[in-house]
């Protein structure tokens, strides 16, 4: 399997994983697309699930066209974004226990 596909995934569930620690503490998901499949879902983390397994199966669907340029930029997109999380998690515990 590609290395940049393994990438991708592995980034995937990072964001899933940084989510769910977001709506655990409250926070809304930013996404609309998201936001909604988690809304019509018969529970929020189902779709999440849903959508994470179609960003996975996009992901598929480029390597298997040969589209790694496309998966590198998203890999670099979801890197920052999974950075941003955590820091934002790590800025939020900070907060509420009123600095290190």
């Amino acid at each position: 399997m590609n290395q940049l596909l393994v990438q991708y995934s592995y980034l995937q569930m990072l964001d899933f994983l940084t989510t769910v620690a977001f709506l655990l503490n409250g926070v809304q998901e930013g996404n609309p697309l998201v936001r909604m499949a988690m809304l019509v879902s018969p529970h929020p983390v189902w779709g999440l699930v849903l959508v994470k397994v179609a960003a996975v199966g996009l992901g598929v669907f480029c390597w298997k066209q040969g589209r790694n340029q496309v998966l590198n930029r998203i890999n670099l997109m979801f890197a920052i974004v999974v950075a941003w999380n955590m820091t934002a998690l790590i800025a939020g515990m900070v907060q509420d226990r009123g600095g290190v």
